[in-house]
């Protein structure tokens, strides 16, 4: 049933383009720094992390210097915290279009998410400068890079469903959210690493499936080492799981959205 309605989804895929090229621009418009504001949000974070974690709370790093290794993490969590924040009030900021047209709804939180994506390469750009700058060198590690970005899409696209819906029937969804992201980052390894975690508490810790993204992502990239697939089969179990009863979720409730927007 949910593959039929994925192919659905398919069919729709030009109006989709429309609406990511529609939301990028949107992002952008009559901004003086543009595109600028992709790189300042995580660059910003980086500059404070350092000079707060590394000067006072000397958080230790493994040699690897703490601006690359902050924005190593910061990149990945930005994408997902943007992502949410203009994901779930999607379909109620798109009252026009759920009131007078059918077409799949999800096709609103997916072009969020794509246009945040956008985002995320641009201020990869950065990252890849800064790779070079502290002399971070490519291995074949990076192979795994988008298994790593595809299971992130998918946890990131079952939140962004199950919110979105809530939000149509109790509007502050849209305020719990971004609180509840925010206390998400200090419960990941953003500003420090997995293994300052006390080993008591690890195996709950990892349960959290960005936790396991964020470190595969610094192994992968900063230390040249291959994920460890155990957690990283875990958080892909946990993302699938939660795109698949999310998309029924928000599928069932569809018909309804047109009436309570």
């Amino acid at each position: 049933m949910i593959f039929k309605k994925l192919y659905n989804l398919y069919n729709y895929r030009e109006l989709l383009y429309a609406l990511i090229i529609r939301d990028i621009k949107i992002r952008y418009k009559q901004s003086v720094l543009g595109m600028c504001w992709a790189v300042l949000q995580p660059l910003s974070l980086m500059v404070i992390f350092t000079l707060v974690f590394s000067r006072f709370a000397r958080i230790p790093t493994d040699g690897i210097p703490y601006p690359i290794f902050s924005y190593c993490a910061l990149l990945p969590w930005t994408f997902f915290a943007t992502s949410l924040s203009f994901a779930i009030p999607s379909l109620v900021n798109n009252i026009s279009l759920v009131t007078k047209i059918y077409f799949p709804r999800e096709v609103l939180p997916i072009a969020a998410v794509a246009a945040c994506f956008f985002d995320f390469i641009i201020a990869s750009v950065v990252f890849m400068g800064m790779m070079i700058y502290y002399k971070v060198a490519l291995t074949t590690a990076l192979i795994f890079l988008p298994i790593l970005i595809i299971i992130q899409l998918l946890l990131t696209l079952g939140i962004a469903f199950f919110a979105s819906a809530l939000n149509v029937f109790f509007r502050d969804i849209r305020y719990i959210i971004p609180l509840a992201v925010q206390i998400w980052m200090f419960l990941s390894p953003v500003i420090y690493p997995l293994n300052m975690v006390p080993e008591k508490y690890q195996h709950i810790y990892v349960l959290n499936p960005m936790a396991v993204l964020l470190e595969s992502y610094r192994s992968i990239i900063l230390g040249g080492n291959l994920p460890s697939f155990n957690l990283l089969g875990m958080a892909a179990l946990v993302s699938l799981t939660l795109f698949i009863l999310a998309y029924t979720f928000f599928k069932n409730l569809e018909m309804r959205f047109a009436d309570l927007i």
